[in-house]
């Protein structure tokens, strides 16, 4: 019903979003997502499922070729940052889903706030909601247009929640030949979700969300998804028999006529999920695990439905078939439907509402029996219990679900009043016999999945059953075909057919029913093969020997007739039947009802002996034995035996009696007869005023419980609204935990960094008042935290620097960065750098003054402007060296050469590189070793500390006679420890003038 109603609402949105003039995703194409080429995956979470998502795609790559949309119950109040948390654990694409958006690969797409999402043609349109937050479902809503929408190609994932939701939507993915994935329960914060997904039976996978992404590949990458190519079924004729022989052989159940493309989808998809390329080795798989030929029945027998399915088809009903159908009715004459292929019984339990509802109506009494019947044992079981998870509040109204459910725990039980409508029964419509003289059969979606040989046959047996103008209702996609004659056209728009009556063939073996014209609903292992109940009693009649007796079932329905039974028993008279009490002769009724009523009830073997029974005009004496049948395979059936007690014929009072032993036996039953009346007068008066008293009470507690039942629904509801409001708050709490998170690792890597750095910061508001400062201000201001909150006027600095409040003020007022180095009073220089607080919304709300310690950067300045100016000097000292004439010779203390100028190089014939850092009594090969000179150097100098026009003659190797004055000094530098020695050297030979 609510995949009909989304889809129409989808495409009316679609259209007006189209007419935009802008539209960011515009609508070119209308091709189903299942013609694509990548698969779609849903994830369903609530309470705790944050946890889980983020676990899921941090193991997940960014390249997997696969669209993500996740569903979660928000808070219809709040702004969702699940965008921004998720960002962080996944390098894919992240989106806040939007109306129309077309979905792309290696993308995620968050369902937002208070909207209904669907997919569409491979677009996601956004609804509003049109109930409360207690009853909305929106992650079985979008997981059944995801199955519409994406076929085989659509995956679900359902992780940590409360309540039931998302069992309903798996349903319909698994009925399209999708996969479902369901968080281990262990692993759940809340496994409300989880719990009730894996309860279906229809979870490929249980696993934990780290372990999920791994198989989630290994499942897309298989050939039935990619599309690649097609596993070789179709081709491979004989391993697909074998496949239909092992389920015929464990479940007794034959496939081999159903729709080849339905049964190979199903297959296929098995082997992908094992992994399994080949057909053969998928049929050894089958021999070798049994029990997967278990899990393949019931994919074979997926049945996709809801309650109301087709909700406009069954106002029809309700407005045109159903008033024809019960206005010619009696209470003896009840209305008869069945309902085959049933599944879990939402559909005969919906036919149910609906008659209900119209006999109440129209304040009738007459009966309706719907009959409900599947090939599928754990699809009836779930039927038969008529519990249903709180999620099918999408398909139920809400007047219906307070009028035909009861609320238990996160579930709906379907009331008494509807649940005895309806009976449910296992049962093949190809192999077992059907129902007959039926006002309506509803086979919906059933003959889609058929051949048409079997198609033909399942008509013709329906057919059958119907009587004449009786109703059959198919499904949307279903005909009656070729069978014109049979049945003509009620509505074609519904699907909806009336039998024309007439004789016709039944099709089908029906050879397996049980004697006396009962069905064998009771099946006994004997040597692998099923026997009916007949043959099942007469064998263990064989084996131990027993006089005339019938089988009966609890409802003293007469089973089996063994022996010559018609000296006890007769046909009752009117309508046929086969209750024994009714045809228990004179005698023989009220011992009888209590004999089986006792054996029922204790279990045990029950005896009459000797009782008067009227046969033919006289009477026989008969032991009466009544004993359950305690076998395991026959439990719930009774044994009633009788006995002949020979020698003891029982005749009414001898003609031969007197007339005085005649009136006394008279007197004496008049009597008893008296006193029987007496004391069953004295019973009724007891009883009518314990029923009277018993009414009462009655009464009132039907009072009492009314009203409790109406505080128990308005209590319900209120709790569905807090448990909806509560997953909603659990979510956002998580968002904005995840959020407190980041913001404190920002503010301890912020911390961390200014401390590290050590930059002194001070952060003012508008009014200069102090809001937080860094721990190496204190150096600059005697700051505590106690301090926060006051002016900043008020604290003295350490700086020379008068202006910093005009400064702030003026940075505020023209929002321009202002920088300014100043010193302290201890000589330490600072950056001052201020600039305006802006707020993530880009608002001004105060300034920050920040005072970088720039001492050592000054130090170096200075220290390198002093280099300079050295540098400098030393370049001009160096220069008017070289240009005197003089020869100039540098030494250290132990007499090396340190430097020397051009004039004394020249002079001399030597180099640099001959003199640096050698004695200069060993340069030019010791020439320079002159005992005066050695004497002048050694001794007089350091006691005078200066000599002057001292002269000196020698003869120089290579360059002949030398005539020279020496001048010499001590030089000592500022800033070094040791002194230095300048001599000058005048080469005076042979001038004149000089003594």
């Amino acid at each position: 019903m609510k995949q009909n109603k989304s889809e129409g609402i989808s495409k009316k949105n679609h259209s007006s979003t189209s007419s935009k003039k802008s539209d960011p995703h515009p609508h070119t194409e209308t091709v189903p997502l299942a013609d694509s080429v990548f698969p779609v995956v849903g994830i369903g979470a609530s309470a705790g499922g944050l946890d889980a998502i983020e676990k899921f795609f941090s193991n997940i790559p960014s390249d997997t070729g696969i669209a993500f949309v996740i569903i979660m119950h928000f808070d219809p109040t709040s702004k969702s940052v699940m965008v921004e948390i998720l960002k962080r654990y996944t390098k894919m694409e992240v989106y806040q889903a939007m109306d129309g958006i077309r979905i792309k690969p290696n993308s995620v797409y968050i369902i937002p706030p208070n909207k209904d999402m669907a997919i569409l043609h491979g677009t996601l349109q956004l609804l509003e909601p049109t109930m409360s937050r207690g009853i909305r479902h929106p992650i079985d809503f979008f997981f059944r247009s995801l199955s519409e929408d994406c076929k085989e190609k659509a995956i679900c994932i359902i992780l940590s929640g409360t309540g039931t939701e998302g069992t309903l939507g798996l349903k319909a993915i698994k009925g399209e030949g999708g996969m479902v994935m369901v968080q281990d329960v262990t692993s759940a914060a809340y496994d409300g979700m989880p719990a009730s997904a894996i309860a279906t039976g229809f979870a490929d996978y249980i696993l934990t969300p780290e372990k999920m992404p791994e198989q989630l590949l290994n499942f897309v990458h298989q050939p039935y998804i990619k599309g690649t190519h097609k596993v070789a079924v179709i081709e491979q004729i004989a391993p697909l028999q074998k496949i239909f022989v092992l389920i015929r052989d464990r479940t007794g159940h034959d496939f081999s006529l159903y729709k080849e493309t339905t049964i190979h989808r199903r297959i296929e998809r098995r082997m992908n999920i094992h992994q399994i390329d080949k057909l053969q080795d998928y049929v050894r798989y089958l021999s070798e695990k049994p029990s997967e030929i278990d899990v393949l029945f019931k994919e074979l027998l997926i049945g996709v439905t809801n309650f109301f399915r087709d909700p406009e088809a069954f106002e029809f009903f309700i407005q045109k078939i159903i008033p024809e159908m019960v206005k010619d009715k009696t209470p003896a004459l009840p209305v008869r439907v069945w309902v085959p292929a049933c599944s879990t019984g939402e559909e005969a339990y919906s036919i149910a509402m609906i008659f209900k509802e119209h006999l109440d109506e129209i304040k009738s009494d007459i009966k309706v029996q719907i009959f409900a019947t599947d090939v599928d044992k754990d699809a009836i079981e779930t039927a038969r219990a008529g519990v249903y998870p709180a999620s099918i509040a999408v398909d139920v109204s809400q007047e219906r679900l307070d009028r035909f459910f009861e609320i238990a725990e996160d579930a709906y039980r379907i009331k008494k009043e509807i649940r005895e409508m309806v009976t449910f029964a296992l049962q093949s419509l190809t192999k077992d016999p059907p129902f007959s003289m039926l006002d309506m059969v509803s086979c919906r979606n059933l003959l889609i999945y058929l051949s048409p040989v079997l198609q033909k046959q399942v008509l013709s047996t329906l057919h059958y059953s119907l009587k004449k103008d009786g109703i059959l209702f198919l499904g949307n996609s279903e005909t009656i075909g070729e069978f014109t004659d049979l049945f003509s056209v009620y509505d074609r728009k519904w699907r909806i057919y009336q039998s024309k009556g007439g004789s016709h063939i039944l099709r089908g073996d029906f050879s397996h029913m049980g004697r006396a014209g009962v069905p064998a609903t009771i099946k006994v292992p004997l040597k692998s093969a099923d026997v009916s109940i007949g043959d099942y009693i007469e064998k263990m009649l064989l084996e131990n020997y027993a006089p005339s007796c019938v089988i009966i079932n609890e409802k003293y329905e007469i089973l089996y007739f063994h022996g010559k039974t018609g000296k006890y028993l007769e046909p009752a008279s009117g309508r046929a039947g086969f209750k024994i009490v009714e045809m228990a002769r004179e005698g023989l009724k009220h011992e009888l009802n209590i004999a089986i009523r006792n054996a029922i009830v204790q279990k045990k073997e029950v005896i009459f002996k000797e009782l008067n029974v009227k046969t033919n005009g006289s009477f026989q004496t008969v032991n009466l034995i009544v004993k359950p049948l305690e076998k395991p395979d026959i439990q719930g059936l009774v044994m009633v035996i009788f006995e002949d007690v020979p020698g003891k014929p029982s005749k009414p009072v001898k003609k031969t009696s007197t007339k005085q032993e005649i009136g006394n036996y008279v007197t004496d039953l008049e009597q008893e007869l008296k006193s029987t009346r007496e004391n069953l007068q004295a019973t009724i008066e007891e009883m009518e005023t314990s029923n009277e008293e018993l009414q009462s009470t009655n009464e009132e507690f039907q009072a009492a419980n009314e009203e409790l039942q109406s505080a128990n629904e308005e209590l319900e509801s209120s709790r569905e609204e807090l448990q909806s409001l509560n997953e909603e708050l659990m979510t956002l709490n998580s968002e904005h935990q995840a959020k407190i998170e980041e913001n404190m690792r920002a503010i301890n890597d912020m911390n961390n960094m200014l401390t590290s750095t050590e930059i002194a910061t001070v952060f003012l508001n508008n009014d200069l008042y102090i809001q937080g400062f860094t721990p190496a201000v204190t150096k600059i201001i005697n700051l505590i935290k106690a301090d926060i909150g006051r002016p900043v006027k008020d604290f003295n600095f350490n700086l020379i620097y008068d202006n910093l409040i005009d400064d702030v003020l003026q940075v505020l007022n023209t929002l321009v960065l202002m920088e300014k180095e100043v010193t302290d009073k201890n000589g330490d220089w600072y950056l001052i750098r201020i600039l305006p607080y802006r707020t993530q919304e880009n608002v001004i709300d105060g300034a920050v003054v920040t005072f970088l310690d720039i001492t050592e950067r000054k130090r170096a300045e200075n220290m390198e402007l002093a280099e300079i100016i050295e540098r400098n000097l030393r370049k001009f000292t160096q220069g008017i060296v070289d240009t005197v004439w003089e020869s100039l010779v540098i030494l250290d203390k132990n007499m090396r050469v340190m430097s020397a100028n051009r004039s004394f190089y020249r002079t001399f014939k030597t180099s640099k590189e001959e003199t640096k850092n050698k004695s200069i009594f060993e340069i030019s090969n010791g020439s320079w070793d002159i005992p005066a000179l050695r004497n002048l150097l050694e001794n007089i100098l350091p006691e005078n500390n200066v000599f002057n026009d001292f002269e000196v003659e020698h003869e120089f190797p290579g360059i002949g006679y030398k005539k020279m004055l020496l001048n010499a000094r001590m030089v000592y530098q500022e800033g070094l420890s040791t002194e230095s020695i300048l001599l000058a050297i005048v080469d005076v030979t042979g001038q004149s003038g000089w003594v």
